[in-house]
Protein backbone atom coordinates (compact mmCIF):
# COMPACT_ATOMS: atom_id res chain seq x y z
CA UNK A 1 0.00 0.00 0.00
CA UNK A 2 3.24 2.47 0.02
CA UNK A 3 3.69 2.30 -3.20
CA UNK A 4 -0.47 3.69 -3.87
CA UNK A 5 0.30 7.04 -4.69
CA UNK A 6 3.07 6.45 -6.77
CA UNK A 7 0.37 4.49 -8.75
CA UNK A 8 -1.80 6.76 -9.37
CA UNK A 9 0.86 9.14 -10.46
CA UNK A 10 1.62 7.02 -13.24
CA UNK A 11 -2.31 6.03 -14.19
CA UNK A 12 -2.36 9.78 -14.06
CA UNK A 13 0.53 10.45 -16.84
CA UNK A 14 -1.34 7.31 -18.54
CA UNK A 15 -4.47 8.93 -19.23
CA UNK A 16 -2.49 11.58 -20.27
CA UNK A 17 -0.96 10.17 -22.60
CA UNK A 18 -4.55 8.64 -24.08
CA UNK A 19 -6.07 12.04 -24.09
CA UNK A 20 -2.92 12.94 -26.32
CA UNK A 21 -4.41 10.27 -28.66
CA UNK A 22 -7.31 12.42 -29.32
CA UNK A 23 -5.17 15.74 -31.17
CA UNK A 24 -2.55 13.38 -32.95
CA UNK A 25 -5.75 11.42 -34.47
CA UNK A 26 -7.25 14.31 -35.79
CA UNK A 27 -3.52 15.74 -37.19
CA UNK A 28 -3.97 12.08 -39.16
CA UNK A 29 -7.18 12.94 -40.07
CA UNK A 30 -5.80 16.27 -41.94
CA UNK A 31 -3.45 14.64 -43.48
CA UNK A 32 -5.56 12.10 -44.91
CA UNK A 33 -7.91 15.22 -46.38
CA UNK A 34 -4.59 16.80 -47.39
CA UNK A 35 -4.22 13.66 -49.62
CA UNK A 36 -7.76 13.71 -50.81
CA UNK A 37 -7.65 17.02 -52.03
CA UNK A 38 -4.65 16.65 -53.81
CA UNK A 39 -6.29 13.59 -55.77
CA UNK A 40 -9.04 15.90 -56.16
CA UNK A 41 -6.57 18.40 -58.38
CA UNK A 42 -5.15 15.28 -60.21
CA UNK A 43 -8.80 14.71 -61.53
CA UNK A 44 -9.20 18.45 -61.98
CA UNK A 45 -6.42 18.04 -64.25
CA UNK A 46 -7.25 14.67 -66.06
CA UNK A 47 -10.86 16.43 -67.05
CA UNK A 48 -9.37 19.69 -68.08
CA UNK A 49 -6.08 17.72 -70.09
CA UNK A 50 -6.31 14.64 -70.54
CA UNK A 51 -6.35 11.42 -67.88
CA UNK A 52 -3.68 8.31 -67.55
CA UNK A 53 -3.19 6.93 -71.03
CA UNK A 54 -3.35 3.16 -72.49
CA UNK A 55 -2.27 2.21 -75.93
CA UNK A 56 -3.65 -0.83 -77.23
CA UNK A 57 -2.93 -1.40 -81.21
CA UNK A 58 -3.08 -1.61 -83.90
CA UNK A 59 -5.32 -4.36 -84.63
CA UNK A 60 -6.95 -5.58 -87.80
CA UNK A 61 -10.76 -5.88 -87.16
CA UNK A 62 -12.86 -7.47 -90.08
CA UNK A 63 -16.99 -7.20 -89.57
CA UNK A 64 -19.07 -9.38 -90.57
CA UNK A 65 -23.13 -9.99 -91.22
CA UNK A 66 -24.66 -13.30 -91.24
CA UNK A 67 -28.12 -14.59 -91.68
CA UNK A 68 -29.31 -17.62 -90.00
CA UNK A 69 -32.51 -19.24 -89.58
CA UNK A 70 -33.64 -20.04 -86.25
CA UNK A 71 -36.81 -21.50 -85.10
CA UNK A 72 -39.05 -19.24 -82.80
CA UNK A 73 -42.13 -19.81 -80.76
CA UNK A 74 -45.42 -17.50 -82.00
CA UNK A 75 -47.97 -16.24 -79.61
CA UNK A 76 -50.19 -19.61 -79.93
CA UNK A 77 -47.48 -21.61 -79.12
CA UNK A 78 -46.33 -23.17 -82.28
CA UNK A 79 -42.93 -22.84 -84.39
CA UNK A 80 -41.77 -21.41 -87.37
CA UNK A 81 -38.84 -21.15 -88.88
CA UNK A 82 -37.58 -16.88 -89.36
CA UNK A 83 -34.25 -15.54 -90.61
CA UNK A 84 -32.65 -13.27 -88.37
CA UNK A 85 -29.65 -11.38 -88.98
CA UNK A 86 -26.50 -11.29 -86.87
CA UNK A 87 -23.38 -9.02 -86.68
CA UNK A 88 -20.00 -9.95 -85.20
CA UNK A 89 -15.96 -9.30 -85.90
CA UNK A 90 -12.87 -11.19 -86.72
CA UNK A 91 -9.68 -9.46 -84.72
CA UNK A 92 -6.10 -9.77 -86.02
CA UNK A 93 -3.59 -9.16 -83.41
CA UNK A 94 -0.08 -8.12 -85.06
CA UNK A 95 2.62 -10.57 -85.36
CA UNK A 96 5.08 -8.33 -84.39
CA UNK A 97 4.87 -4.39 -82.82
CA UNK A 98 7.51 -1.77 -81.99
CA UNK A 99 6.37 1.02 -79.86
CA UNK A 100 8.53 3.89 -78.79
CA UNK A 101 8.90 7.35 -78.30
CA UNK A 102 9.88 9.72 -75.81
CA UNK A 103 8.32 11.32 -72.50
CA UNK A 104 7.81 15.29 -72.35
CA UNK A 105 7.62 15.83 -68.73
CA UNK A 106 6.16 18.97 -67.38
CA UNK A 107 3.76 20.13 -64.17
CA UNK A 108 0.25 21.70 -63.94
CA UNK A 109 -0.38 23.63 -60.29
CA UNK A 110 -3.64 23.60 -58.76
CA UNK A 111 -3.69 25.65 -55.57
CA UNK A 112 -0.66 24.42 -53.61
CA UNK A 113 -0.75 21.12 -55.57
CA UNK A 114 1.52 19.74 -58.52
CA UNK A 115 0.44 17.31 -60.95
CA UNK A 116 2.92 15.56 -62.81
CA UNK A 117 1.75 15.66 -66.52
CA UNK A 118 3.68 14.26 -70.04
CA UNK A 119 3.40 14.76 -73.58
CA UNK A 120 4.33 11.67 -75.62
CA UNK A 121 5.78 11.51 -78.82
CA UNK A 122 4.73 7.82 -79.68
CA UNK A 123 5.88 5.53 -82.99
CA UNK A 124 3.80 2.40 -82.91
CA UNK A 125 5.56 -0.38 -86.03
CA UNK A 126 3.22 -3.41 -86.65
CA UNK A 127 3.67 -6.34 -89.03
CA UNK A 128 0.51 -8.25 -90.02
CA UNK A 129 0.64 -11.80 -91.50
CA UNK A 130 -2.25 -13.26 -94.24
CA UNK A 131 -5.25 -13.37 -92.49
CA UNK A 132 -8.20 -16.33 -93.54
CA UNK A 133 -11.18 -15.90 -93.10
CA UNK A 134 -13.69 -18.63 -92.57
CA UNK A 135 -16.14 -19.37 -95.02
CA UNK A 136 -19.53 -20.02 -93.34
CA UNK A 137 -22.65 -20.27 -95.29
CA UNK A 138 -24.90 -17.00 -95.01
CA UNK A 139 -22.12 -14.64 -94.29
CA UNK A 140 -20.92 -11.88 -95.16
CA UNK A 141 -17.14 -9.87 -94.56
CA UNK A 142 -17.62 -6.33 -94.48
CA UNK A 143 -14.14 -3.71 -95.01
CA UNK A 144 -11.68 -4.39 -92.37
CA UNK A 145 -9.82 -1.47 -90.49
CA UNK A 146 -7.15 -0.81 -88.55
CA UNK A 147 -8.46 -0.09 -84.79
CA UNK A 148 -6.00 2.11 -82.55
CA UNK A 149 -7.11 1.84 -78.53
CA UNK A 150 -6.32 5.17 -76.54
CA UNK A 151 -8.10 5.41 -73.44
CA UNK A 152 -8.60 9.16 -73.54
CA UNK A 153 -8.97 10.22 -77.30
CA UNK A 154 -8.66 14.08 -75.74
CA UNK A 155 -5.56 13.56 -75.48
CA UNK A 156 -4.31 13.94 -78.91
CA UNK A 157 -2.32 16.89 -80.11
CA UNK A 158 -2.75 17.72 -84.20
CA UNK A 159 -3.64 14.66 -86.14
CA UNK A 160 -1.91 11.43 -85.79
CA UNK A 161 -0.62 9.95 -89.20
CA UNK A 162 -1.18 6.29 -89.96
CA UNK A 163 0.56 4.78 -92.96
CA UNK A 164 0.74 1.29 -94.34
CA UNK A 165 2.69 -0.09 -96.75
CA UNK A 166 3.84 3.97 -97.15
CA UNK A 167 0.49 4.71 -98.46
CA UNK A 168 -0.84 7.38 -96.01
CA UNK A 169 -4.54 6.31 -94.54
CA UNK A 170 -6.88 9.03 -93.41
CA UNK A 171 -7.77 8.63 -89.67
CA UNK A 172 -11.82 8.42 -88.14
CA UNK A 173 -12.84 8.68 -84.46
CA UNK A 174 -13.69 5.57 -82.85
CA UNK A 175 -12.91 1.99 -82.91
CA UNK A 176 -16.59 1.30 -84.30
CA UNK A 177 -17.09 -2.82 -83.68
CA UNK A 178 -15.21 -2.22 -80.34
CA UNK A 179 -16.22 1.18 -79.31
CA UNK A 180 -18.09 -0.63 -76.40
CA UNK A 181 -15.35 -1.35 -74.66
CA UNK A 182 -12.17 0.07 -76.04
CA UNK A 183 -12.31 4.42 -77.59
CA UNK A 184 -9.63 5.03 -80.19
CA UNK A 185 -9.46 5.92 -83.53
CA UNK A 186 -9.45 3.70 -86.84
CA UNK A 187 -8.78 3.62 -90.82
CA UNK A 188 -10.20 1.95 -93.21
CA UNK A 189 -8.15 -0.80 -95.31
CA UNK A 190 -9.86 -2.09 -98.31
CA UNK A 191 -13.41 -2.80 -100.01
CA UNK A 192 -15.58 -4.75 -98.77
CA UNK A 193 -14.73 -8.93 -99.22
CA UNK A 194 -18.33 -9.91 -99.82
CA UNK A 195 -19.57 -13.06 -99.23
CA UNK A 196 -17.49 -16.26 -98.26
CA UNK A 197 -14.59 -16.61 -97.10
CA UNK A 198 -11.16 -15.65 -98.61
CA UNK A 199 -7.67 -14.58 -97.20
CA UNK A 200 -6.76 -11.10 -96.36
CA UNK A 201 -3.48 -9.87 -97.31
CA UNK A 202 -0.55 -9.49 -95.36
CA UNK A 203 0.19 -5.67 -94.02
CA UNK A 204 4.13 -5.48 -93.75
CA UNK A 205 4.53 -2.30 -92.07
CA UNK A 206 1.31 -0.02 -90.30
CA UNK A 207 3.37 2.71 -88.75
CA UNK A 208 1.50 5.08 -86.14
CA UNK A 209 2.71 8.31 -84.90
CA UNK A 210 1.00 10.49 -82.46
CA UNK A 211 1.38 12.97 -79.91
CA UNK A 212 -0.42 11.84 -76.47
CA UNK A 213 -1.07 14.29 -73.71
CA UNK A 214 -1.70 12.05 -70.30
CA UNK A 215 -1.49 12.78 -66.52
CA UNK A 216 1.00 11.09 -64.28
CA UNK A 217 0.51 7.62 -66.12
CA UNK A 218 1.11 5.78 -69.02
CA UNK A 219 0.12 1.82 -69.90
CA UNK A 220 0.97 0.16 -73.18
CA UNK A 221 -0.66 -3.70 -73.95
CA UNK A 222 1.41 -5.98 -75.51
CA UNK A 223 -1.18 -7.39 -78.13
CA UNK A 224 1.49 -8.46 -80.93
CA UNK A 225 2.63 -12.36 -81.02
CA UNK A 226 6.06 -10.27 -80.68
CA UNK A 227 6.22 -7.39 -79.02
CA UNK A 228 9.34 -4.07 -78.04
CA UNK A 229 8.19 -1.50 -76.26
CA UNK A 230 10.68 1.40 -75.43
CA UNK A 231 10.17 4.22 -73.39
CA UNK A 232 12.52 7.53 -72.14
CA UNK A 233 12.18 10.22 -70.75
CA UNK A 234 14.07 12.95 -68.87
CA UNK A 235 11.71 12.46 -65.52
CA UNK A 236 13.92 11.15 -63.15
CA UNK A 237 11.47 9.31 -60.69
CA UNK A 238 9.62 6.82 -62.65
CA UNK A 239 7.18 4.18 -60.93
CA UNK A 240 7.20 0.68 -63.06
CA UNK A 241 4.30 -1.16 -62.53
CA UNK A 242 1.20 -2.68 -64.66
CA UNK A 243 1.60 -6.68 -65.35
CA UNK A 244 5.15 -6.49 -66.82
CA UNK A 245 8.31 -5.12 -65.52
CA UNK A 246 11.11 -3.86 -67.93
CA UNK A 247 13.65 -6.79 -68.96
CA UNK A 248 16.60 -3.32 -69.24
CA UNK A 249 16.09 -0.31 -67.41
CA UNK A 250 18.23 2.57 -66.71
CA UNK A 251 17.84 5.31 -64.13
CA UNK A 252 19.44 8.46 -63.76
CA UNK A 253 19.10 12.29 -63.06
CA UNK A 254 18.65 12.73 -66.61
CA UNK A 255 15.60 10.97 -66.70
CA UNK A 256 15.07 6.84 -67.06
CA UNK A 257 15.30 4.49 -70.12
CA UNK A 258 13.13 1.45 -70.14
CA UNK A 259 12.91 -1.78 -72.53
CA UNK A 260 9.98 -4.57 -72.73
CA UNK A 261 10.34 -7.81 -74.61
CA UNK A 262 7.65 -9.75 -74.08
CA UNK A 263 5.68 -12.52 -76.49
CA UNK A 264 2.34 -13.73 -76.73
CA UNK A 265 3.32 -16.69 -74.65
CA UNK A 266 3.26 -13.97 -71.69
CA UNK A 267 0.30 -12.77 -71.81
CA UNK A 268 -3.21 -13.03 -72.74
CA UNK A 269 -3.82 -9.92 -73.75
CA UNK A 270 -5.35 -11.11 -77.08
CA UNK A 271 -7.45 -13.49 -75.43
CA UNK A 272 -8.18 -10.87 -72.98
CA UNK A 273 -9.23 -8.40 -76.09
CA UNK A 274 -11.56 -10.48 -77.71
CA UNK A 275 -13.14 -11.21 -73.91
CA UNK A 276 -13.11 -7.50 -73.00
CA UNK A 277 -16.29 -7.16 -71.08
CA UNK A 278 -15.01 -10.11 -68.91
CA UNK A 279 -11.97 -7.62 -67.27
CA UNK A 280 -8.95 -5.62 -67.80
CA UNK A 281 -6.34 -6.42 -70.43
CA UNK A 282 -2.72 -7.38 -69.24
CA UNK A 283 -0.51 -4.55 -69.70
CA UNK A 284 2.50 -2.71 -68.52
CA UNK A 285 2.92 0.77 -67.14
CA UNK A 286 5.01 3.70 -66.27
CA UNK A 287 3.93 6.16 -63.90
CA UNK A 288 5.73 9.42 -63.14
CA UNK A 289 5.58 9.97 -59.55
CA UNK A 290 7.15 12.46 -56.38
CA UNK A 291 10.10 10.99 -55.15
CA UNK A 292 9.30 12.85 -51.63
CA UNK A 293 5.76 12.29 -51.25
CA UNK A 294 4.90 14.84 -48.01
CA UNK A 295 1.49 13.26 -47.14
CA UNK A 296 2.98 9.74 -47.38
CA UNK A 297 6.00 10.87 -45.00
CA UNK A 298 4.03 12.99 -42.72
CA UNK A 299 1.67 10.34 -42.01
CA UNK A 300 4.31 7.61 -41.49
CA UNK A 301 5.71 10.50 -39.00
CA UNK A 302 2.61 11.12 -36.58
CA UNK A 303 2.62 7.24 -36.47
CA UNK A 304 5.39 7.71 -34.12
CA UNK A 305 3.66 10.84 -32.33
CA UNK A 306 2.58 7.98 -29.86
CA UNK A 307 6.18 7.14 -28.99
CA UNK A 308 7.44 10.76 -28.57
CA UNK A 309 4.94 11.66 -25.84
CA UNK A 310 5.40 8.25 -24.02
CA UNK A 311 9.14 9.24 -24.14
CA UNK A 312 8.79 12.32 -22.96
CA UNK A 313 6.53 11.75 -20.10
CA UNK A 314 8.51 8.93 -18.98
CA UNK A 315 11.49 11.29 -18.95
CA UNK A 316 9.49 13.60 -16.72
CA UNK A 317 8.16 11.03 -14.38
CA UNK A 318 11.73 9.63 -13.46
CA UNK A 319 13.16 13.61 -13.34
CA UNK A 320 10.23 14.18 -11.04
CA UNK A 321 10.39 10.88 -8.38
CA UNK A 322 13.95 10.45 -8.24
CA UNK A 323 14.61 14.57 -8.37
CA UNK A 324 11.35 15.02 -5.87
CA UNK A 325 10.58 17.90 -8.54
CA UNK A 326 6.60 17.93 -8.75
CA UNK A 327 5.30 18.86 -12.21
CA UNK A 328 1.40 19.27 -12.58
CA UNK A 329 -0.46 16.99 -15.12
CA UNK A 330 -1.18 20.27 -16.99
CA UNK A 331 2.52 20.96 -17.28
CA UNK A 332 3.06 17.22 -18.95
CA UNK A 333 -0.48 18.15 -20.82
CA UNK A 334 0.41 20.86 -22.77
CA UNK A 335 4.38 20.01 -23.53
CA UNK A 336 2.57 17.00 -25.41
CA UNK A 337 0.42 19.06 -27.22
CA UNK A 338 3.36 20.81 -28.28
CA UNK A 339 5.21 17.65 -29.37
CA UNK A 340 1.53 17.00 -31.17
CA UNK A 341 1.70 20.56 -32.98
CA UNK A 342 4.86 19.88 -34.28
CA UNK A 343 3.04 17.05 -37.10
CA UNK A 344 0.41 19.56 -38.14
CA UNK A 345 3.75 22.55 -38.49
CA UNK A 346 5.27 19.99 -40.80
CA UNK A 347 2.51 19.23 -42.66
CA UNK A 348 1.31 22.96 -43.58
CA UNK A 349 5.52 23.85 -44.21
CA UNK A 350 5.75 21.01 -46.22
CA UNK A 351 3.02 22.07 -48.89
CA UNK A 352 5.16 25.09 -49.41
CA UNK A 353 9.03 24.16 -49.34
CA UNK A 354 11.29 21.08 -49.42
CA UNK A 355 10.42 18.48 -47.04
CA UNK A 356 13.87 18.61 -45.28
CA UNK A 357 13.92 22.53 -44.67
CA UNK A 358 10.06 22.07 -43.39
CA UNK A 359 11.12 19.04 -40.83
CA UNK A 360 14.10 21.28 -39.69
CA UNK A 361 12.17 24.85 -39.10
CA UNK A 362 9.02 22.84 -37.36
CA UNK A 363 11.72 20.98 -35.46
CA UNK A 364 13.58 24.61 -33.99
CA UNK A 365 10.39 25.72 -33.31
CA UNK A 366 8.85 22.40 -31.12
CA UNK A 367 12.27 22.54 -29.16
CA UNK A 368 12.73 26.05 -28.93
CA UNK A 369 9.22 26.29 -27.08
CA UNK A 370 9.29 23.32 -24.98
CA UNK A 371 13.04 24.34 -24.00
CA UNK A 372 11.78 27.78 -22.90
CA UNK A 373 8.73 26.60 -21.15
CA UNK A 374 10.57 23.63 -19.34
CA UNK A 375 13.11 25.93 -18.12
CA UNK A 376 10.31 27.00 -15.82
CA UNK A 377 8.78 23.86 -15.13
CA UNK A 378 12.12 22.33 -14.31
CA UNK A 379 13.58 25.53 -12.64
CA UNK A 380 16.67 25.06 -14.38
CA UNK A 381 17.89 26.46 -17.25
CA UNK A 382 20.59 23.56 -17.48
CA UNK A 383 18.02 20.87 -17.12
CA UNK A 384 15.79 22.35 -19.63
CA UNK A 385 18.55 22.33 -21.98
CA UNK A 386 19.02 18.93 -21.07
CA UNK A 387 15.48 17.70 -22.23
CA UNK A 388 16.13 20.07 -25.57
CA UNK A 389 19.08 18.10 -26.53
CA UNK A 390 17.10 14.77 -25.56
CA UNK A 391 14.31 16.12 -27.72
CA UNK A 392 16.77 16.89 -30.31
CA UNK A 393 17.74 13.33 -30.38
CA UNK A 394 14.33 12.12 -30.99
CA UNK A 395 13.39 14.01 -33.76
CA UNK A 396 17.05 13.50 -35.35
CA UNK A 397 16.45 9.70 -34.90
CA UNK A 398 13.02 10.40 -36.08
CA UNK A 399 14.07 12.37 -39.68
CA UNK A 400 16.70 9.44 -40.23
CA UNK A 401 13.56 6.94 -40.07
CA UNK A 402 11.58 8.34 -42.60
CA UNK A 403 15.09 9.14 -44.77
CA UNK A 404 15.66 5.58 -44.18
CA UNK A 405 12.29 3.56 -45.86
CA UNK A 406 13.82 0.51 -46.14
CA UNK A 407 14.96 -0.04 -43.12
CA UNK A 408 12.53 1.76 -41.10
CA UNK A 409 11.70 -1.46 -39.08
CA UNK A 410 14.99 -2.39 -37.94
CA UNK A 411 16.37 1.54 -37.02
CA UNK A 412 12.60 1.77 -34.91
CA UNK A 413 13.13 -1.17 -33.18
CA UNK A 414 16.86 -0.69 -32.36
CA UNK A 415 16.12 2.74 -31.31
CA UNK A 416 13.31 1.29 -28.79
CA UNK A 417 15.60 -1.01 -27.77
CA UNK A 418 18.63 1.59 -26.82
CA UNK A 419 16.31 3.74 -25.26
CA UNK A 420 14.57 0.83 -23.15
CA UNK A 421 18.14 -0.05 -21.80
CA UNK A 422 18.90 3.45 -21.23
CA UNK A 423 16.08 3.84 -18.60
CA UNK A 424 16.90 0.29 -17.36
CA UNK A 425 20.48 1.70 -16.75
CA UNK A 426 18.99 4.80 -15.29
CA UNK A 427 17.21 3.45 -12.84
CA UNK A 428 19.17 0.27 -11.89
CA UNK A 429 19.37 1.46 -8.39
CA UNK A 430 16.29 3.02 -7.55
CA UNK A 431 14.26 2.04 -4.68
CA UNK A 432 10.87 2.43 -6.26
CA UNK A 433 9.34 1.34 -2.38
CA UNK A 434 11.46 4.38 -1.32
CA UNK A 435 9.76 6.57 -3.88
CA UNK A 436 6.39 5.31 -3.02
CA UNK A 437 6.70 5.61 0.65
CA UNK A 438 8.50 9.40 -0.01
CA UNK A 439 5.51 9.90 -2.56
CA UNK A 440 3.15 9.42 0.32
Amino acid sequence: MKSTKLVLRFATVGALVLALLVPLGMIRGVVHERERYREEAVQRVAEGKAGAQRLLGPVRVVPWTQERRVREADRDGSERMVVRTVRGFLLQAPGRLEIDGDLQPSERRVGLFRVPVYSWRARATARFAPFDLPDEPGRTYGAPYLAVGLSDVRGLVGTPTMTVEGRPLPLAGGTRALAASLPGVHAELAPAHGPGGGRLPALREVRLEAAIDGTRSLSVVPLADDNRIALASSWPHPSFGGRFLPNEREIGRDGFRAVWTLSSLATDAQGQLRRSSEGPIDALQVDLIDPVDVYTRVDRATKYGLLFVILTFVAFALFELIERLPIHPLQYLLVGLALAIFFLLLLGLSERIAFWKAYLVSAVACIGVQGMYLSGVLRSRLRAAGFSAMLTSLYGALYALLASEHNALLMGSLLLFGILAAIMWITRKVDWYALGHDAR
